[in-house]
C-alpha cells in the first residue's frame, strides 16, 4: 500500500480524497495555484505545494509541475480526482515514466475510451448497443449526407469530448454546417482535437450511468445505476440512485452490459458507463468515463462501498474482496450540485445537518470564489430508506443551506425537487427546457 499520495486537484474533491487517505493511514500532498493559497484543501493535507499561477494551464493542468511536486515530496502515487488531468492519457503516461502510480486506468485505456468515436466502435464490435451514428466526419458535406440517412434531429459530438463541450443539437439541414464548424472549433479549443462525429438525437430519454470497479486480477463489479437526466447545457444538476425509471430486471441488464463494456476495454480501477434509456426500455451506450465521477457519493450511500478508497487499493494491486452477488442497493440517495453564479466572497456559510445529510464542499466563511475554475460550490447529498423520504430530506436540507455573499442556485434546486415531474420520477433529459428557474 502507498504511504504518501499527491492529490492533483482542488476544491471539494481534493478534500474528499484527503479524508479517505487519512482514514487509510496514508499521508497526503496537496497542490495549489496562487489563487488557492488559502484554500481548505491546502490546510487539510499533510503537505502543500504551489504549482503555479491562477490559470489552470499554469497550475492544475501543468503535468510537469505536478510530477515535480510528487517527486520532491516523496509521493508514490497521484490521485487526479475529476476534471483537470483525470482523463489525460499523456499525464497518466508521464506518471508511469517517472515511476509514479496514476490512481486510475492506464494511459492506453484512457486514450481509447477518451476517443468517443473509437469507444463507440469498440462497443459495437463487442455487442454493446450504441446509438445509431457515424464514424468521424471529414466535412460538413459528409455530415449532411449522414444526417439525411439518420434523419433529423441529430447531435454533432466531439470525438475527444467531455463535460458538455463540442456538442450541438441540429434539427434542420440549414443549421448543420454552422453547427458542425462550431462544435469542431469548440472541441479543438477545449481538447486540442477538432474531430467530430454524429449520432441520432433520441428524445425523450433518460441519462443513466452504471458505476463499476475493476481490479488488476480481472474482476469487475457493478455498483448499480445513477439517474443523471436533470442537466443544463449538458452539465448535470441532480443525480440519484437508484433511478426511479429502472426496474430490477432492467438494472440487471444495464449492469451486465456495463461489465461487458469494461471487459472489452480491459478496464482497471473505478469507471462509469453512460447510457441513454428510451421510454421503451431500450438503452444505448454513450461513453465511458475513466475517472471518479462528481456524483459518486450517491452510489456509496446505497451500496456502502467507499469508491475512493477502492480506487487507491486497486491502484496498489489489492484485489476486490467482494463480488457482484454482494452488491444490494438499499434505500435512496439524491445529490444536488450547488453552483456559483458569480465570483465573490462567502460572507456567511451555514451547512445543513442531521442524520444522513452530507455537504461535500471546500467553502468556509470568508473564502473567495475565484473566476478561474468550475462554478460548483459543493454537493448536497442525502440518504433515506425511500425515495419519497429522501426528497423531503433534500428539500429540508436545501432550505437550511445558507451561502451568503456568493450568488448561487440553491433556490432553483429547491424548485426542482418540488417539481411534480421530479417527485414522480417521470423526468427526462429535456426537463430543464420546461423549468422556469435559473438552475
Amino acid at each position: 500500500m502507498f504511504t504518501k499520495i499527491l492529490i492533483a486537484n482542488r476544491g471539494e474533491i481534493a478534500i474528499r480524497i484527503i479524508r479517505a487517505c487519512k482514514e487509510m493511514g496514508i499521508s497526503t500532498v496537496a497542490v495549489y495555484s496562487q489563487a488557492d493559497k488559502e484554500a481548505l484543501h491546502t490546510a487539510l493535507a499533510d503537505q502543500a505545494v504551489c504549482v503555479g499561477g491562477p490559470r489552470p494551464e499554469d497550475s492544475y493542468l501543468n503535468g510537469q509541475r505536478i510530477i515535480s511536486a510528487a517527486l520532491a515530496t516523496g509521493a508514490q502515487a497521484i490521485h487526479p480526482g475529476y476534471g483537470f488531468l483525470s482523463e489525460n492519457a499523456g499525464f497518466a503516461g508521464l506518471c508511469r515514466q517517472y515511476g509514479l502510480t496514476f490512481i486510475g486506468p492506464t494511459a492506453e485505456i484512457i486514450a481509447e475510451m477518451g476517443d468517443k468515436e473509437a469507444a463507440r466502435r469498440l462497443m459495437k464490435e463487442n455487442g454493446v448497443p450504441t446509438t445509431p451514428g457515424t464514424d468521424v466526419l471529414s466535412s460538413p458535406q459528409e455530415a449532411k449526407t449522414a444526417a439525411a440517412q439518420l434523419g433529423y434531429p441529430v447531435m454533432i459530438k466531439a470525438s475527444a469530448g467531455g463535460g458538455g463541450k463540442g456538442i450541438r443539437l441540429v434539427e434542420r439541414e440549414e443549421d448543420l454546417e454552422r453547427a458542425f464548424r462550431t462544435a469542431s472549433t469548440e472541441a479543438q479549443n477545449a481538447f486540442g482535437d477538432g474531430r467530430v462525429y454524429m449520432e441520432k438525437y433520441l428524445d425523450p430519454v433518460k441519462h443513466i450511468e452504471v458505476q463499476l470497479l475493476a481490479d488488476q486480477a480481472g474482476h469487475t463489479v457493478c455498483l448499480g445505476e445513477r439517474e443523471c437526466s436533470i442537466q443544463k447545457n449538458n452539465q448535470k444538476l441532480i443525480e440519484e440512485s437508484p433511478s426511479p425509471g429502472v426496474s430490477p430486471a432492467l438494472r440487471q441488464r444495464l449492469m451486465e452490459t456495463a461489465a461487458k463494456a469494461a471487459k472489452a476495454a480491459r478496464y482497471v480501477n473505478a469507471g462509469t458507463v453512460e447510457f441513454l434509456l428510451d421510454t421503451s426500455g431500450h438503452f444505448y451506450f454513450m461513453e465511458m468515463n475513466t475517472r471518479l465521477q462528481v456524483e459518486h457519493p450517491v452510489t456509496e450511500l446505497v451500496t456502502g462501498v467507499d469508491i475512493v478508497k477502492w480506487q487507491i487499493r486497486i491502484a496498489a494491486g489489492v484485489p476486490l474482496d467482494f463480488t457482484q452477488e454482494d452488491i444490494h442497493l438499499q434505500g435512496a440517495a439524491i445529490e444536488c450540485r450547488i453552483n456559483a453564479t458569480n465570483a465573490s466572497r462567502v460572507e456567511f456559510f451555514h451547512p445543513p445537518g442531521g442524520p444522513w445529510v452530507r455537504f461535500d464542499t471546500c467553502l468556509y466563511q470568508g473564502c473567495d470564489i475565484t473566476p478561474y475554475y468550475d462554478s460548483m460550490l459543493g454537493k448536497l447529498i442525502v440518504y433515506s430508506s425511500t425515495r419519497e423520504e429522501a426528497i423531503r430530506k433534500m428539500q429540508s436540507a436545501l432550505c437550511e443551506l445558507v451561502i451568503d455573499g456568493a450568488g448561487n442556485n440553491i433556490e432553483d434546486q429547491i424548485e426542482i425537487v418540488r417539481d411534480r415531474r421530479f417527485r414522480a420520477g417521470d423526468y427526462y433529459t429535456d426537463f430543464m427546457k420546461f423549468f422556469r428557474g435559473k438552475a
